[in-house]
């Protein structure tokens, strides 16, 4: 009985002594970080990496030869966006920001845990802010700062700052909040409104999403072309009818409204985009409007890959930022190929047989057609696809065939390809397919023809769809020397108002925005197209054709 006590006792005591050297550790560490980061890293609310622990904004005129938008490097980090899109004739901004390591913090340090742009101190300005106290900055930045220990591991933490214009301007990327007011700028003109987003906790890991098609047997890709959007609203061209709306007209927000309704009605299992989202000579922040298309796919969950046509660098992103930015979205099946291959945007999507099958059904080859001729001398226009673009296509084609994904399939398995830039067989007016849809403008292929229609007959390709020029979405049937049907070549029409549009004198009320539908059924290995208008016939499937019947190209 006595040794029971005395274990009891010693229980209680080894018990207390626990308890007390926990709450003095957690005192220590809370105020002096004692435990290593090995122990910090694994607790469950914290955020690896670096914190934010202060925000400015710089200033400069061109006039003031001394002055100066970028602040000392070794303590400030420049977001490289001037606020005024260099569009100020003498004024520059710049958002600076001071980052350090959690495990470099000292006890001066302050993380911040909010940010608020405004002219009035939150506190007094909004309701909810109880006594906390804002610290103010320039441009009407307010930061909530703290200097307490843990701060850096809480999932409210600031962990990366950005910047986005237009009063438009949206998120597209997980766990990132854009400021619902534009930072104030002095002088600001015409230019568009300038907006801090903020990352809070570490980056949101992204998974590829894996296309499959539904339990009906059926897979519905919407191809949206030529969509031209801006950095901030946008200048419609040619919209029709002109007195829409009372004659007003924001072209990105009419752009994605459409976009919008016709996701809604359509509910497709993939989006397409091929080509020049974004209207370069009006977008000097590629990346705002990149985000506006993405964010309509994200929030709907619907995945999208993209490829490029000439106008999507010719704003503040090349080719390869710009892939590496919508690669890196939710949902987004983009990919930039192989390097030794040229171009950017040369690469597959394999949607899989339904259920839980690993066995490819549909194979989509998606393929950058460049920009402009490198010899306009010889070749006027447009660029073509290159022979390492075609061999690449030929052997990837051969190898898919006889992988297992593919001989694994028990039905009949299809293949689809996605250009920007017609073929040059799309010109032959003896394959135009009456019925199809409109030829409104010739077509702006290449001057040279690299034979890569030859190329996706020979491996087995059903259809091709372009973008590019915006008025035509007819669809073109090429025979082979039998006269036996062997590939369909379709345009998509163009979907954004930021580009153009009109041919009145050929289109009776002018053109309409479209996009176009391909249902597939692989039960019957049967694909279907048709347009779904902006303005008009909404409700209707325009131009609804068969094009290929148990696993053949059929004309109609």
């Amino acid at each position: 009985m006595r040794y029971e006590r005395l274990y009891v006792r010693t229980g209680i005591q080894l018990g207390a002594l626990t308890c007390i050297i926990f709450l003095l550790v957690f005192v220590l560490d809370n105020r002096f970080r004692v435990l290593p980061d090995a122990i910090h890293n694994a607790l469950p609310t914290h955020t690896p990496g670096l914190v934010i622990t202060d925000i400015t904004l710089a200033t400069c005129s061109s006039l003031n030869i001394l002055g100066s938008c970028k602040l000392d490097a070794q303590k400030w980090h420049r977001v490289e966006k001037d606020l005024y899109l260099k569009k100020g004739w003498l004024n520059h901004a710049y958002i600076h920001i001071e980052r350090k390591r959690e495990s470099e913090l000292v006890e001066t340090d302050r993380v911040i845990l909010d940010v608020k742009v405004g002219r009035l101190d939150p506190t007094t300005s909004e309701k909810g802010q109880g006594t906390e106290k804002w610290e103010s900055r320039s441009g009407g930045i307010w930061l909530r700062r703290t200097s307490k220990r843990h701060a850096s591991d809480s999932v409210k933490a600031i962990t990366a700052v950005d910047v986005l214009f237009g009063a438009d301007a949206v998120e597209a990327r997980p766990g990132w909040e854009i400021l619902d007011q534009p930072i104030l700028l002095s002088n600001p003109g015409d230019n568009q409104e300038a907006r801090l987003t903020v990352r809070r906790g570490p980056p949101v890991p992204i998974e590829r999403p894996t296309p499959r098609v539904r339990k009906d047997g059926r897979f519905k890709i919407m191809q949206v072309a030529d969509l031209h959007l801006s950095t901030g609203l946008g200048l419609c061209r040619d919209a029709e009818p002109a007195e829409h709306s009372g004659g007003k007209c924001d072209a990105d927000v009419r752009t994605l409204e459409f976009l919008g309704s016709v996701l809604d009605g359509e509910k497709p299992d993939l989006i397409v985009l091929s080509g020049d989202q974004v209207n370069g000579e009006t977008a000097p922040d590629a990346q705002s409007a990149v985000f506006k298309f993405a964010e309509m796919f994200i929030k709907r969950s619907i995945p999208f890959a993209t490829i490029f046509g000439n106008h999507d660098d010719e704003g503040s992103l090349g080719r390869q930022a710009l892939m590496q930015l919508t690669q890196n979205l939710p949902f987004s099946l983009s990919l930039p190929g192989p390097s030794s291959v040229e171009g950017v945007g040369n690469y597959y999507v394999d949607v899989l047989a339904r259920g839980t099958s690993a066995h490819s059904a549909l194979t989509l080859y998606l393929l950058d057609t460049h920009g402009y001729s490198p010899d306009e001398r010889q070749f006027r226009g447009y660029d073509w696809l290159k022979k390492s673009q075609i061999d690449w296509f030929r052997s990837t084609a051969q190898t898919l065939k006889h992988s297992p994904a593919h001989t694994g399939y028990k039905h009949i398995h299809m293949d689809m390809a996605f250009i920007h830039i017609p073929l040059p067989e799309y010109r032959e007016e003896a394959n135009i397919v009456q019925g199809s849809g409109t030829f409104a403008e010739p077509p702006t292929a290449p001057g040279f023809n690299s034979e890569f229609k030859q190329a996706l007959v020979d491996e087995g390709v059903l259809a091709v769809s372009c973008g590019h020029d915006h008025v035509n979405d007819y669809c073109a049937l090429t025979r082979n020397s039998q006269s036996k049907p062997e590939l369909w070549m379709c345009y998509a029409g163009g979907a954004g108002f930021g580009g153009y549009g009109g041919y009145k004198e050929v289109i009776e009320g002018g053109y309409h925005r479209r996009v176009r539908v391909f249902e597939f059924d692989m039960d019957e290995a049967r694909i279907r197209t048709w347009k779904r208008l902006e303005y008009g016939e909404r409700e209707k499937k325009i131009d609804e054709i068969v094009i290929v019947e148990s696993g053949k190209v059929v004309a109609f």
